[in-house]
């Protein structure tokens, strides 16, 4: 009774319309002594003008207690509720007179009958005009499973949603940006030159503190002040201009230039960097000429090789490098020399034209590769090698040729730049189909550009079996661009009805070739006689890829990838530890390593075999 009294005391000040809010759940439940000292402990509790708390321990497991209910005892007595309707039923009192607190409440009292919620505070307001707080009762659900698990299943997604971008901040900055700008042209924003001045103001500061920057940590401090000045600016314009068709139609507009823009930045880059490709660096014009003037110095008896007895020695192994660039080719053996287990047994042999010879000559006679043995050739001296025996070197002389690659009106040129490298003017370039007729007295010959770097001992390839086979090469279909359509013209019957679009390619640049069995098939025929058939360009391109595809189709037998790592060339994603596992790693495509344009994280495995002291390399200003 004394329990009723004050209570109801209570209510009668701080309640003018009490609502009684029941739980529907009902299950069988005789208070305990606990709860009874709870009762008098509310009862003897004394309010103050100070905000007071009452938390309560965790009820007391049981069987038939599945879950903690919320609940507060009307002003009836405890004694008046039946025993069995007592169990889990209780009253919670809220005001009346505030219907958004009502909902809150109730939105409560659904969640806490859901098992997934584990804790619920639920609190006892006094009437909006007292600012007394009679009691906060704190219900906890003991947790189903091990604490350390769940904490770290909480900070794991604390942790995801905390993660953003490096960059967030530069994004919303450049977006801002390009909002302004729309709402700068919008009829609505012209007509008013107060919010005109405020956002043309707001470009700038947001531009002057975006910067080059890339990334947040390169913004300044003042950049967080700029971005919420913006947004204000904004919203304000937002305000004035709310025609979404009109916006739309600007950022349509704004888009489809910036994609054109785009498109011709693309068109300008691809064609800078093929010019780049083209054009040969100051130094490396220079080095030829340093080297041929001290060439003719010499003395007659000085202009020799040493150990030319082993240029036609079947049992060595023989590579053969086509070249005019003599710091590329001293490259290419200075790193297969070091790498050899036995660099008396391999013989190098160096075709270069007339320009180059004399320079490239100097160049091994004065810096000899160790116990390796060094040809080098002048392709005048191939006097079997002419119009009338190669059907290439006759296209190559043609005037339509050299219009195709030299004429000025660029309008109707080849879309694809790469085809239009006058490289491929350059009979060094297909001399790669001759080399039976460059080494009659060989059975088999490693050929290598001028533009790999070998990182380990080669000389197992020769004791590979082909199988038959002609050439030994590593195929690159793993990759969409390199199969045999990519290439050749397949909307031609020749080239449809005897050659599968979807054939594995495979690449140039390191090719074990069997002298023995090319010339059994009479391989070098074979070449000359879709040379012919091409005469138009109607089935490839120009480049000696497309006509190596053909000529050894059915004829090629795929190395494994490790023996030659494409790539380095135009690929900044080349995979890091197939680099390291290759025995070959091959610069293919315009980004050469001893062009300013080369890719700089695979420079040094191309410049750790140049000697930078060396007198010639000063003198022509060539540096790493």
């Amino acid at each position: 009774m004394k329990v009723r009294h004050i209570v109801l005391g209570l209510l009668s000040v701080s309640v003018i319309a009490p609502i009684f809010l029941y739980t529907d759940r009902v299950a069988t439940f005789n208070p305990s002594s606990s709860r009874r000292e709870f009762l008098d402990d509310v009862a003897a509790f004394t309010l103050s003008s100070d905000t007071r708390h009452l938390n309560v321990l965790p009820q007391e497991t049981s069987t038939a207690l599945k879950e903690p209910i919320g609940v507060v005892y009307s002003d009836h007595s405890t004694n008046s509720i039946p025993n069995g309707t007592r169990e889990h039923k209780s009253t919670r009192v809220l005001s009346a007179t505030d219907e958004e607190r009502q909902l809150q409440l109730q939105n409560i009292i659904r969640q806490v009958t859901d098992p997934a919620h584990a804790n619920l505070t639920t609190t006892l307001h006094s009437h909006p005009n007292a600012s007394q707080q009679l009691a906060i009762i704190k219900f906890e659900q003991q947790p189903t499973q091990p604490s350390g698990k769940t904490d770290q299943e909480h900070s794991d997604n604390n942790s995801d949603r905390l993660t953003e971008p490096a960059d967030a901040q530069v994004r919303h900055l450049k977006d801002q940006l390009i909002r302004a700008k729309v709402y700068l042209s919008l009829p609505g924003i012209k007509s008013n030159p107060h919010i005109t001045r405020e956002l043309r103001l707001r470009i700038k500061e947001v531009s002057r503190a975006l910067g080059d920057a890339a990334k947040d940590s390169d913004l300044p401090k003042t950049a967080f002040d700029k971005l919420k000045t913006m947004e204000q600016s904004l919203e304000k314009g937002k305000q004035i201009q709310d025609d979404c068709a009109a916006v739309v139609k600007k950022l349509r507009a704004m888009l489809h230039s910036t994609e054109e823009q785009l498109r011709v930045h693309k068109k300008q880059t691809t064609f800078l960097t093929q010019l780049t490709a083209k054009t040969l660096p100051k130094g490396l014009h220079c080095l030829p000429l340093r080297l041929t003037s001290e060439y003719y110095s010499l003395n007659t008896s000085q202009q020799n090789f040493l150990n030319q007895e082993k240029l036609e020695d079947p049992r060595l192994y023989h590579y053969a490098l086509f070249s005019d660039n003599i710091l590329a080719a001293a490259i290419v053996v200075n790193s297969t020399v070091s790498h050899a287990k036995h660099p008396s047994n391999h013989v190098f042999h160096i075709v270069t034209d007339r320009l180059n010879y004399a320079a490239m000559r100097m160049w091994f006679l004065g810096h000899p590769p160790g116990k390796a043995t060094i040809q080098v050739q002048n392709i005048e001296e191939f006097t079997w090698l002419n119009s009338s025996y190669s059907p290439v070197l006759k296209q190559l002389g043609s005037p339509s040729m050299i219009d195709y690659y030299f004429r000025a009106h660029r309008a109707n040129s080849d879309s694809n730049l790469k085809f239009r490298n006058p490289k491929y003017l350059s009979i060094l370039n297909h001399l790669r189909f001759y080399l039976p007729e460059i080494f009659p007295k060989l059975n088999k010959v490693l050929f290598l550009d001028d533009d790999i770097v070998v990182q380990k001992d080669l000389s197992g390839l020769w004791s590979l079996d082909l199988r038959g086979n002609v050439n030994g090469a590593v195929e690159t279909c793993g990759e969409s661009f390199h199969r045999f359509d990519r290439y050749l013209n397949f909307s031609n019957p020749l080239i449809s009805k005897n050659f599968d679009a979807h054939a594995c390619g495979w690449a140039y640049g390191m090719n074990i070739f069997d002298l023995e069995e090319w010339r059994r098939q009479n391989i070098t025929e074979v070449y000359h006689r879709w040379q012919k058939l091409n005469h138009d360009r109607q089935l490839w391109k120009l480049g000696t890829l497309p006509p190596g595809l053909i000529t050894f189709w059915k004829r090629t037998y795929p190395l494994d990838r490790s023996w030659h790592v494409l790539g380095l060339g135009y690929n900044p994603n080349v995979n890091q530890r197939e680099i390291e596992r290759a025995a070959v790693i091959h610069y293919n495509g315009n980004l050469k390593p001893w062009l300013e344009i080369g890719i700089p994280k695979y420079k040094n495995y191309w410049a750790k075999y140049v000697d930078y002291d060396n007198m010639y390399l000063r003198d022509c200003n060539i540096n790493p």
